[in-house]
């Protein structure tokens, strides 16, 4: 039976640490982190450890408790989920800088949600932390725990401040183990800035799980949401919107796309948010031509399509002209949506399921050969300086995304025209559309070539030359036993003397 896995919620003002220690027990680089306060936006969760515990982290933004509205109301609306849905909750506080009145007012919020705390003091590393060390004893949330969380110090004594209070929890959290059989459906959701990729997935999932707004670059962090669709495991990964590259000079942005293109690296399906308003712009082609690039199913989600009039056309242009600009990628799917009216949402997911499988399929070698053979009898290789260029036979060597191998005499030489009708014969064949196919074109060892079969094999600079063979002698014309040979090609033969 699988354990349960505690919920630990690391909350805090803006800039004291949060996100590495989140980093720091998630073993991995998943939140940004930047000097400047309200890098964090959403609460992002994922699986880490401490010791010998299993936890599940939940990281959240900086808690302000101003009386504002629009995008600190939401933050601080998140951070509150987040501490509601915790089991235990690690309170940082910046040890250098000290307990300010915001510290204050959030350890009263603490107290009254009645949640099991840790009170963290952090950056102690060396002696800046020590008065704000002391000065915490101050909140009345017990002891504080003296933590480096950029240079791991502390740990351990984290260690035994957590188990406590999880109290039961922690030998749950010591035996747990996973026993889901299939690994979730890993889908990135990409898109220019503002495109409303964070909409789609709170219209998905039914609840507000992500900060939206109508201001552009809200989203920040790649942030993964497990959901269940059909009885089936799906992972969305929510993503900052792509510029161009040339008008990224903010160091936040460029580390916001980095996390954007490593969630499209670990994803399986992706999904292009493009804005009806602007469609097929040339940042939306080198975002789809990225992910076909790295090897990804992709599918095309026309956004904002309440705004359109004329529905049937203008998805038909689309197609045609995004078929024109990206042939490689013909047959994608493309899915008019409109995630604030949720309409067309229902579309969604069985034709990226039916993606996936397609992404995933696998072909046998005998129907491959089959289709090669009636390939080149349709239309053979084009001769190379007056040499022809044998195409042998194909198999699969494997999926996701499909790719083939095939033999082929004098394989360099094959041209790339050729090699492109092979793909698009492939996908209009086995009926993989939209998926990328791979072709790798081998030419076959020649057994002539190492000496194996009678044939002279190269010598190595400095090696010993080989000794040649010693010549037969040739019997006599005319011996017994010999054989006449027959005249030279070319030349006519003499008339037969009669007997």
């Amino acid at each position: 039976m699988t354990a349960y896995l505690p919920r630990i919620a690391v909350v805090g003002r803006p800039n004291v640490g949060k996100s590495t220690l989140f980093n720091r027990l998630a073993g991995k680089p998943l939140a940004i982190v930047d000097d400047r306060p309200g890098v964090t936006r959403d609460r992002r969760e994922a699986r880490g450890r401490l010791g010998d515990m299993e936890l599940l982290l939940i990281d959240t933004a900086g808690y302000d408790d101003g009386e504002k509205a629009g995008l600190d109301a939401e933050m601080r609306t998140q951070t509150e989920i987040a501490l509601e849905d915790a089991d235990l909750c690690l309170f940082l506080i910046d040890a250098r800088t000290g307990v300010t009145p915001l510290d204050k007012s959030f350890a009263d919020v603490i107290r009254r949600s009645g949640k099991p705390v840790v009170l963290v003091a952090n950056k102690c590393e060396g002696r800046f932390g020590e008065s704000g060390l002391m000065d915490s004893y101050g909140l009345g949330l017990g002891e504080p725990v003296p933590l480096s969380a950029a240079h791991g110090g502390g740990i351990g004594d984290l260690y035994d401040a957590v188990e406590t209070g999880l109290g039961d929890m922690a030998r749950d959290a010591k035996r747990y183990r996973d026993d889901s059989e299939d690994p979730p459906l890993r889908i990135a959701v990409i898109g220019r800035p503002n495109a409303g990729k964070s909409t789609l997935i709170n219209a998905l999932i039914g609840e507000e799980r992500l900060i939206t707004g109508p201001e552009a670059g809200i989203t920040r962090d790649a942030i993964s949401i497990d959901w269940m669709w059909d009885g089936r495991r799906v992972r969305l990964h929510d993503t900052a919107g792509l510029r161009k590259r040339g008008k990224v000079n903010d160091r936040l942005e460029r580390m916001s796309a980095a996390d954007t293109l490593r969630a499209v690296k670990f994803a399986e399906v992706v999904l292009l948010i493009v804005d009806a308003g602007h469609p097929l712009e040339k940042q939306d082609l080198h975002l789809a031509d990225m992910a076909y690039k790295e090897g990804r199913a992709v599918a095309i989600a026309v956004s904002k399509m309440d705004l359109v009039h004329q529905r049937d056309a203008f998805i038909k242009d689309i197609q045609t002209e995004f078929e024109r600009l990206l042939p490689q990628m013909t047959g994608a799917p493309i899915l008019p949506i409109s995630a604030l009216k949720k309409k067309g949402l229902e579309t969604i997911m069985p034709a990226l399921s039916r993606l996936h499988a397609d992404w995933d399929a696998k072909v046998k070698t005998r129907d491959l050969n089959d289709w090669l053979h009636e390939m080149i009898e349709r239309h053979p290789p084009p001769s190379v300086n007056g040499r022809r260029v044998k195409p042998r036979y194909i198999t699969q060597t494997k999926g996701r995304p499909p790719t083939f191998v095939m033999m082929c005499s004098r394989a360099s030489e094959l041209p790339e025209s050729y090699k492109r009708y092979l793909v698009n014969g492939l996908r209009e064949a086995f009926d993989l559309p939209g998926v990328p196919i791979r072709l790798i074109v081998k030419a076959g060892k020649n057994p002539y070539a190492d000496g194996e079969r009678g044939g002279s094999a190269p010598v190595r600079a400095g090696a010993p030359a080989r000794a040649s063979m010693p010549r037969i002698r040739q019997k006599p014309k005319g011996a017994p036993g010999s054989v006449k040979k027959a005249g030279k090609p070319g030349k006519a033969a003499g008339p037969r003397k009669r007997s």
